[in-house]
């Protein structure tokens, strides 16, 4: 299914009319592609070109847009004593029966089995909750530190049109070029996860226990999940393969830049 991501991406790569081209990149970024290097490649000009064209349109390419999704709220759960850990699902669901059980003395068999059945739902949706919550964030995490090690091989590599330790400057982007990779294969084993794990409500019991969470302050997944990428191996693979090109260029033009700076052959 197409985003609105990729439709913006798409009529980019097809612009044609003069002027056009800034409000498109500008366009692509706020949709949320905020590589460079996929910008200038889809708008068939170069990374300079793409940081004038943001720049002209109020876009500070130092700072990426951040996502309506995000999982912020990483505290604790504590749900009538459910916090969603595995290991004390049991223990959690006697002592909250108990409970129950002392604040209602006068309660009927038919009571305590209503009771139980809700108490096992509450349970069973604050686990599932604390899965998908935990792997959404770590999802996003791995996300945005692969767009900032993204970011900044473009900067190292700018740096290196003015650095006076040249070499230094170079090792730096090599360096950077690296953690760009590592980032980028650590981002798709975590949106894969998350992939794995969907949330969803499937009785009134569980919608319940679901508001009752977000009543406490924590927040709701819809949005989250709605923007993983379903087809992370695919876009980490795009992504290692623009990295990859624009660092074969790049080496070659160091290369040249090696020769150049060489004293001449006696």
């Amino acid at each position: 299914m197409s985003t609105r991501r990729d439709d913006v991406m798409a009529t980019l790569r097809d612009w044609s009319k003069p002027g056009r081209r800034a409000d498109l990149v500008a366009a692509a970024w706020q949709a949320g592609e905020t590589n460079v290097s996929a910008l200038a490649e889809a708008a068939r000009t170069s990374r300079p070109t793409v940081y004038a064209d943001l720049r002209s349109r109020g876009i500070d390419p130092d700072h990426r847009p951040k996502g309506t999704s995000v999982i912020t709220n990483l505290s604790p759960l504590d749900i009538e004593g459910f916090t969603g850990v595995g290991e004390r699902l049991d223990a959690e669901f006697d002592a909250a029966l108990r409970r129950w059980a002392a604040e209602h003395p006068t309660a009927t068999q038919e009571d305590g089995q209503a009771e139980g059945m809700r108490l096992a739902g509450l349970m069973d949706t604050t686990y599932r909750y604390a899965d998908v919550r935990d792997l959404l964030a770590h999802e996003q995490v791995a996300r945005a530190e692969r767009d900032r090690l993204l970011h900044q091989v473009e900067l190292r590599w700018e740096v290196l049109g003015t650095a006076a330790a040249w070499l230094a400057a170079h090792h730096a982007y090599v360096v950077a070029v690296d953690e760009a990779r590592i980032a980028i294969d650590m981002w798709r084993e975590h949106a894969e996860a998350a992939l794995k794990r969907p949330f969803f409500c499937s009785s009134p019991r569980d919608e319940a226990a679901y508001r009752q969470i977000q009543e406490a302050g924590h927040p709701a997944l819809e949005q989250a999940l709605a923007d993983l990428d379903r087809t992370p191996a695919r876009t980490a693979e795009q992504l290692r393969a623009n990295l990859d090109q624009a660092h074969e260029r790049r080496l070659q033009l160091a290369a040249e830049t090696l020769r150049a700076a060489q004293p001449a052959s006696r």
